[in-house]
């Protein structure tokens, strides 16, 4: 199993950036996938979460309440990637960002307990 961030970088506040997740060693239709971030010296948060879709064919997100309407998440199980498009950012978005896997998504944008992690890809908000 590995998820692989990618898609970081240095932008000013009101900018986009979109991050990738790309997953390889097991079926992504299978499994809802979560995105976290983590700023220095705060706790790690669920920012948000997209369900898996072999059950119906379609998936459900979710999102914390400090990116809602400004991120959204979104899936290809072709391509075996999940994606974070992070538009209006804002300078309190500046954190390392982690794809996770293996667990269930909570209505509040997070998992509940996930068992895979990527190794994370650094967004900073600035200008």
């Amino acid at each position: 199993v590995q998820l692989m961030e990618s898609g970081g970088g240095l932008v000013q506040p009101g900018g986009s950036l979109r991050l990738s997740c790309a997953v390889s060693g097991f079926a992504l239709d299978y499994y809802a996938i979560g995105w976290f971030r983590q700023a220095p010296g705060k706790e790690r948060e669920g920012v948000t979460c997209v369900t898996g879709t072999v059950t119906t064919g379609t998936y459900t997100t979710y999102y914390v309440d400090s990116v809602k309407g400004r991120f959204t998440i979104s899936r290809d199980n072709r391509k075996k990637t999940v994606y974070l498009q992070m538009n209006s950012l804002k300078p309190e978005d500046t954190a390392v960002y982690y794809c996770a896997t293996y667990s269930s998504c909570t209505e509040t944008g997070g998992m509940t307990q996930p068992a895979a992690w990527g190794q994370g890809t650094q967004v900073t908000v600035s200008s």
